[in-house]
This record gives C-alpha cells, sequence and structure tokens, in this order.
C-alpha cells in the first residue's frame, strides 16, 4: 500500500487547501481541509485518494504549508478562502498552470517567478495594491486581481515591467471594482482578447478609443459599472472605433448594427470633410474682375479724381 507521502509524490495533481465546516455545529471550524480533485489527468477522484483534516496537520495560519514539495507533479492548487499573508514554499511546484488565492490577505505578489508553466492566477479579494513581479511567467494566459481591499481613495496601480513582461501571453484581465480611473498602460497587452474592469472609475471615452486602437485581438468588454457608460454615444463609438470587439458589456454587438454605424460615421465624416474643402477652396479663390467693379463702385465720390480749383483755371 502506498504511503501519503508516495500519495503525493507521484499522484497529486490537483488539491484544494480551504476552511471546512464543523459538522457538529455548522460553523466554520478554522481547519484547514485537503481534498484531492484529480489525478492523473482525470476529472474523477482516482483510486486511493485521500482526504485528511487531522488537526496536527494543519498548517499555520498566514503561510502555505510547507509539505506541500511533496507533490511535484502538481497541476492545480486551490488555497482560496483562508487567512494567507504571504505567498511562499511554491518554488517546488514547476508544473502548476493553475493557482488559486482568492479571498485571502495577500498584500503583494511575490515568489512566483518558479511557476514558469503557470496559466491562470486568481488573486480577487486581497490587498493588493501592485501589479508586479509576475516577470518570468511566459504562460501566462489570465490574471483574475478583481475586487482588492484597498484603503479609502486608494486604486490599483500596474507595474509598467511587468505588463511589458506580460504582452505576448495574457489573454484575460479581470480588474474590476479598483477604483481605476484610467487603464492607459494597458496598452502594452496587444494579445488581450478580453477586458473586465466592471465598477471602476473610468470616465473618457477618448481613452478609451485610444486604448482600444492599440488591442486589435480584443473581443470581449466589460465596462459596466463606470461613469464613462453614462457618455452620449458612448457605446456607438467604441463599435465603431473596433472592428474586433463582438461583446460589450454583455451585450453581442451584432454585425447590422455595425454595419450601421459604420455607415453614419461615413457619412457623418464626409460631410464635415466637403464642409471643410469649401471652406479651404474659398480662403484660396482670388476675386474675379466683377467683384473689383462692383468694389469700385460703391468707392464714394469724393475718393474720386480731384477738381481743378477756381485759381488754377
Amino acid at each position: 500500500m502506498a504511503t501519503l507521502r508516495d500519495a503525493l509524490r507521484r499522484r497529486a495533481v490537483a488539491l484544494e487547501l480551504c476552511p471546512g465546516k464543523d459538522k457538529q455545529t455548522n460553523k466554520s471550524s478554522g481547519r484547514r481541509i485537503s481534498r484531492w480533485l484529480r489525478g492523473l489527468g482525470r476529472r474523477k477522484r482516482p483510486r486511493g485518494s485521500f482526504r485528511r483534516d487531522e488537526e496536527e496537520n494543519t498548517p499555520e495560519r498566514g503561510s502555505l504549508p510547507d509539505d506541500l514539495s511533496l507533490c511535484r507533479n502538481l497541476n492545480v492548487l486551490y488555497l482560496y478562502d483562508n487567512n494567507i499573508s504571504q505567498i511562499d514554499h511554491l518554488s517546488f511546484a514547476t508544473n502548476l498552470t493553475h493557482l488559486y488565492l482568492q479571498n485571502n490577505c495577500i498584500s503583494c505578489i511575490e515568489n512566483l517567478k518558479s511557476l514558469r508553466k503557470l496559466e491562470k492566477l486568481y488573486l480577487g479579494g486581497n490587498y493588493i495594491a501592485v501589479v508586479e513581479c509576475l516577470e518570468g511567467l511566459e504562460e501566462l494566459r489570465e490574471l483574475h486581481i478583481e475586487s482588492q481591499r484597498l484603503p479609502l481613495g486608494e486604486k490599483l496601480l500596474f507595474d509598467p515591467r511587468t505588463l511589458q513582461s506580460l504582452a505576448n501571453s495574457l489573454s484575460i484581465l479581470n480588474i474590476s471594482n479598483n477604483n481605476i480611473d484610467e487603464i492607459k498602460d494597458l496598452e502594452t497587452l496587444e494579445n488581450l482578447t478580453q477586458l473586465i474592469a466592471v465598477d471602476n472609475q473610468l470616465l473618457h471615452v477618448k481613452d478609451l478609443e485610444l486604448l482600444l486602437n492599440r488591442l486589435p485581438k480584443l473581443w470581449k468588454m466589460d465596462l459596466n459599472g463606470n461613469p464613462v457608460c453614462l457618455k452620449p454615444k458612448y457605446r456607438d463609438r467604441l463599435i465603431v472605433i473596433s472592428k474586433s470587439l463582438e461583446s460589450l458589456d454583455g451585450k453581442e454587438i451584432k454585425q447590422i448594427e455595425r454595419q450601421f454605424l459604420m455607415n453614419w460615421k461615413a457619412s457623418k465624416d464626409a460631410k464635415k470633410n466637403m464642409k471643410k474643402k469649401s471652406m479651404i477652396w474659398d480662403a484660396s479663390t482670388p476675386p474675379n474682375k466683377s467683384d473689383f467693379e462692383s468694389a469700385h463702385q460703391r468707392i464714394p465720390s469724393y475718393y474720386g479724381t480731384p477738381q481743378r480749383s477756381h485759381r488754377e483755371a
């Protein structure tokens, strides 16, 4: 029979560590429960799988359990809804692809450089003020960092070096409910396909137009709950500026809607250009002879040829 250590080392590919429930009192018990979800790539729990909730094996609050180093083949790790304040003890998890750390007490993104195969990172509901220290995660496709519990008046910021390092890989970004008032820095993420920025403080349609011009692969954007959504022609302008956008604020953009708006904009631009050309032509065309003659006829008589005085006669 395989030992616990052998099972961790050979079979574990997905592990969940989250608070359990006391069956007698039906209240949160403060203990962490380890649950195997899958083995060897199968959805069902493999034979010989197990769970452990013994009090002596419960990791200390505020840190990750150090005995996870046994799980060399770990692909998915669930650590949400704990009291974790620091990301550590994960340097062994070189095969990890999914990491769930929502609703903890994390204030700093750190110690993730060894997770070279990480594809999805969930950090929502923590205390993170800056998106940073993700350099080297060249496979990261999804970053969920919504609803950070920040001090009043503060907003989520982005380290330009981190954004640059994610430019080629990041496809989905969730930054909802973070008091963000500008997203110009996201222009670096040229391969972004989905942007969820609900319930922020975005205000200017022009800033969004500039962003969409730099994100040619973006097909889904959700900005519900931002002041900019109340601006006149907000939806129309964004649909016209982005040919790749298929869904805006949870509503599908139909081809007939886009075509109508494109025709409307083309007609409007044509009228504007015609008016502009007309003004330029009027300014550059010299007056003709009839204009001079009509002007001469309007000259008062006292500006004409002076008459000879009686003495000269």
